[in-house]
C-alpha cells in the first residue's frame, strides 16, 4: 500500500505534468484515503469505506490520461485504460464490460509475477549455470551390472577400479569447466540444449467478442492438458544462460501464491481509467444511438458500484477499485449521464486549457520534456541540437495560436509543430557534416513560414 503523502504525490506528478494542480490534488487525496482506510482496526469499517471515484472534465491533450497513468506507475498499482466507446450493452457488437476487470486482473498477475521473478533471479542464475555444466560435462552413464559376471568373475576388480575413478574425473572436469565458464571464456561457444516449446494452442475464435473470457479459459485448459513439448536448439552459452535462467526462475515461482496476491492487489489497489465517458452520455431524446449509449452506462454501473467478476484467476471484487472517468464534455454534459452513474463519481475535477506559458514549460521542464526527447534522438546521429529561448517562445506561441484558430488539441499540438519544424533536420541528419545545429527564432519562422502566413494550409498540416 502506497504510503506517500498527498504533497509528495503532487510533487512527483509535477515532474512529468505541467499545471492541473486541482486534478493532481484530487487523485493524491483519493490515494491517501485508500491508505487511511487500510490503517483502520475495524474490519467492517474497512469494508464500508470505498474509494471516491473521480470524474475529470477537460478537452483533449490537457493531461487527463497522463495524470492517471503516472499515478499508477508512481504507486505501483495495477492500471488499465479503456475507452468507454469500445463497449456496448449485451447483444450488440462490442466488448463485454466485464473484460475491464479481467484485463485488470491480468495486469496485476503480470506485476506480481515480475516482482517474484526478480526475487529469485540469483538462485535461478545458479541453477542455469548447473544446467549449462550438465550439457558441457554430461554425467557418466552407470554401467549395467552383468549378473553372470559375479558368478564367473574375471573382470570385476578392474571394473570396480574404473567405477571408482569415474566420479573423480567427472567432478574434476566439471570444476575445470566451471572456472572457464565464470571467466567468460565459453560465452560464444555453441552448445545443443533441450528447451521447452512455448508455442501455445491457437484458440482465437472468441477474440473480440463477449465470449473472450471463455476463449482465454479454453486456451489455458487445453494448454494444461497437453503434454509439455521439448525441442533441441543450438545456441551460444550466453543465450543458453538466458533461456535456462528464465525457465528456472519460473519453476521457483509459486503461481498459486502469485495469483492470490495479484487478486488481492487488483481488488485493493487497482485503478481503472474510463476514457471518453462523455461519448456514451445520452443527449436527452432517448432515441436511436442514445438507447445503446444508455445501455453501456447501465452495464458499466454494476462494476463501478461494486460487484464480483469471474476471471480465469478467480473471482475479483470491484468494491475497492478506484475508477477515474474522463471526457471532454464539449457536446454532452456530466448531467447527461444516468443519475446512478453520476452518483458513483462524487469528485468532479475540471482541467484547465493550456496557454502559452504552459506550452513553454511542457517543452523544457518535465523529465520527459519534448525538447529533451528530440535532443536525445538527434544525439544518436552525432548531432548536437540546441534550442534558444526565443525559439521555445516562438514554438509555444505558434502552438497556442493554431489551437485557438483550429481545433484545440492541447499539448499534442506541440508534437505536430516540432515534427514539422525538425522534418528536414531529421531527414538530413545522417549525412550532415555540421554537427552543431542551433534552432533559434529565425529557424522556426523559416521552417514554418508557409504555415504561419497561410492559415488555410495550417489547418491541414497542423
Amino acid at each position: 500500500m502506497n504510503e506517500q503523502t498527498p504533497r509528495q504525490i503532487v510533487e512527483a506528478l509535477d515532474k512529468y505534468i505541467v499545471g492541473q494542480r486541482e486534478a493532481k490534488r484530487s487523485v493524491a487525496i483519493a490515494l491517501r484515503n485508500r491508505w487511511r482506510s487500510r490503517q483502520l482496526d475495524s474490519e467492517s469499517m474497512k469494508d464500508d469505506i470505498v474509494p471516491k471515484n473521480i470524474l475529470m472534465i477537460g478537452s483533449t491533450g490537457v493531461g487527463k490520461t497522463e495524470i492517471a497513468r503516472r499515478l499508477a506507475k508512481l504507486v505501483q498499482a495495477p492500471f488499465i485504460k479503456v475507452e468507454a466507446t469500445k463497449f456496448t450493452e449485451v447483444g450488440y457488437v462490442g466488448r463485454d464490460v466485464e473484460s475491464i476487470i479481467r484485463d485488470l486482473a491480468e495486469t496485476a498477475v503480470r506485476m506480481v509475477r515480475a516482482s517474484r521473478l526478480e526475487e529469485v533471479q540469483e538462485k535461478a542464475a545458479e541453477l542455469a549455470e548447473e544446467r549449462i555444466l550438465d550439457v558441457m560435462v554430461p554425467e557418466p552413464k552407470k554401467s549395467v551390472v552383468n549378473p553372470f559376471g559375479q558368478l564367473f568373475g574375471g573382470t570385476e576388480e578392474a571394473g570396480d577400479e574404473d567405477t571408482e575413478n569415474e566420479p573423480k574425473q567427472y567432478q574434476a572436469g566439471r570444476e575445470w569447466c566451471r572456472k572457464k565458464l565464470l571467466a567468460g571464456e565459453y560465452e560464444d561457444k555453441l552448445i545443443e540444449i533441450d528447451v521447452e516449446d512455448t508455442n501455445k494452442p491457437i484458440v482465437g475464435m472468441f477474440a473480440g467478442s463477449s465470449l473472450e473470457g471463455m476463449g482465454d479459459n479454453l486456451q489455458d485448459m487445453l494448454g494444461s492438458m497437453m503434454p509439455k513439448k521439448h525441442r533441441k536448439r543450438k545456441v551460444t552459452v550466453e543465450n543458453a544462460r538466458k533461456l535456462f535462467k528464465q525457465e528456472e526462475a519460473m519453476k521457483l515461482v509459486d503461481m498459486e501464491e502469485v495469483t492470490e496476491a495479484a487478486i488481492s492487489l487488483a481488488e485493493n489497489s487497482g485503478i481503472v481509467f474510463l476514457d471518453e465517458i462523455d461519448k456514451v452520455a445520452s443527449s436527452g431524446n432517448h432515441g436511436g444511438a442514445d438507447v445503446s449509449r444508455e445501455g453501456v452506462q447501465r452495464d458499466i454501473l454494476p462494476i463501478v458500484e461494486g460487484s464480483t467478476v469471474m476471471t480465469k484467476y478467480g473471482p475479483v471484487k470491484t468494491d475497492h477499485i478506484l475508477f477515474i472517468a474522463a471526457g471532454a464534455f464539449h457536446i454532452a454534459k456530466p448531467s447527461d449521464l444516468i443519475p446512478e452513474l453520476q452518483g458513483r463519481f462524487p469528485i468532479r475535477v475540471e482541467l484547465t486549457a493550456l496557454d502559452k506559458d504552459d506550452f513553454k514549460r511542457i517543452l523544457t521542464e518535465p523529465q520527459n520534456a519534448l525538447i529533451k526527447q528530440y535532443k536525445a534522438l538527434m544525439g544518436t546521429e552525432g548531432i548536437d541540437l540546441e534550442f534558444t529561448d526565443g525559439a521555445v517562445e516562438r514554438v509555444a506561441k505558434l502552438a497556442c495560436d493554431v489551437n485557438n484558430q483550429n481545433e484545440n488539441i492541447g499539448a499534442r499540438r506541440l508534437h505536430t509543430i516540432l515534427e514539422k519544424l525538425l522534418e528536414n533536420l531529421s531527414f538530413e541528419a545522417p549525412d550532415m557534416e555540421e554537427k552543431h545545429v542551433v534552432v533559434d527564432e529565425k529557424y522556426v519562422d523559416e521552417a514554418l513560414a508557409e504555415i504561419v502566413v497561410n492559415q488555410d494550409v495550417s489547418q491541414f498540416i497542423l
